[in-house]
């Protein structure tokens, strides 16, 4: 029980919840991109399909990890986190939390340097390095734009798929990775308009804390609309019908979402944007892969 316990808790390190997410989207770059699904060898395709998600699970893992290690002081203050992460209640000991990432990450990349190339391997390594320290330790504590800047680290999930399968960067990983960048500061800063009180005691200048509730969501309903047209460069780039039905309806609830909270006072808007973000951008992915899936069966 004790080390099943112990388990979970390393688990936790690595947040599960946003894992999932950054898995689905490189899927999408791998189903897109079509080589290991055309193997010859069905085995050893879907055996390099698993293997390259796997190592973004440690290296994606790996930067959250080192996330939670230097945030560890600041998420026992805050209480959305001080009573559900690993390092404030105490399950694990800081140094060990810190050699989980360090290991973890370094096999990740080690899978893609040895098994891919050394462009996927380059490009994880980066994404580690720049969330875990850049986003982490200079920009969240210092400006309002960090998850801005900070996104890009989340993005780059489907760019180091694609570049692990065909050895270079193409535009559709790109379009993909613009999807995720415009989607992440209206995520997250739906997350702060009601976690506002948590982020002020922690003296992180977050979009709400320093330019107010208002000017928030009106910049979240901006980038929820460049997302949405954004969204419609997939089907330049070959995305059929099924997904251009899932982009405009998925979109449409999500800009009469952002309208809402322009109306709203209370938290609850917030929370269902923040809750709906989620689901638009499994949907967005999720029909991406579908429609990908059914040109090949036709």
């Amino acid at each position: 029980m004790a080390v099943l316990k112990k388990t979970v808790s390393y688990i936790k390190l690595m947040k599960p919840s946003i894992m999932l997410l950054v898995l689905l989207t490189g899927a999408t770059a791998l189903v897109l991109e079509g080589g290991l699904l055309r193997q010859g060898d069905p085995v050893s395709g879907a055996s390099r399909f698993i293997l390259i998600l796997l190592a973004l699970t440690l290296t994606g893992g790996s930067a959250n990890a080192f996330n939670m290690y230097f945030e560890r002081e600041i998420d026992a203050r805050m209480a959305r986190t001080r009573n559900r992460r690993p390092l404030p209640l105490g399950q694990l000991k800081p140094s060990h939390a810190l050699a989980f990432a360090i290991t973890i990450g370094a096999a990740g990349v080690v899978i893609f340097a040895m098994f891919y190339n050394l462009l996927s391997a380059a490009l994880a390594l980066a994404t580690i390095l720049f969330y875990s320290l850049f986003y982490t330790l200079y920009l969240k504590p210092r400006t309002p734009y960090n998850i801005v800047i900070g996104g890009a680290a989340g993005s780059m999930a489907p760019v180091i798929a694609w570049a692990a399968t065909s050895g270079r960067i193409g535009i559709i990983p790109i379009i993909l990775f613009m999807i995720i960048f415009l989607w992440t500061p209206p995520h997250f800063w739906a997350l702060a308009l009601y976690l506002r009180k948590d982020y002020e005691l922690v003296h992180y200048p977050m979009m709400p804390v320093v330019r107010g509730d208002l000017s928030t969501k009106r910049q979240i309903l901006l980038y929820v609309v460049f997302l949405v047209i954004f969204s419609a460069a997939c089907v330049f780039e070959g995305a059929g019908a099924l997904y251009a039905a899932v982009a405009v309806v998925a979109g449409a609830i999500f800009i009469r979402k952002s309208f809402q909270i322009l109306r709203s006072e209370s938290n609850a808007s917030a929370r269902a944007l923040f809750g709906y973000s989620i689901i638009y951008l499994f949907a967005i992915f999720t029909g991406l892969i579908v429609d990908a899936i059914l040109k090949m069966a036709l």
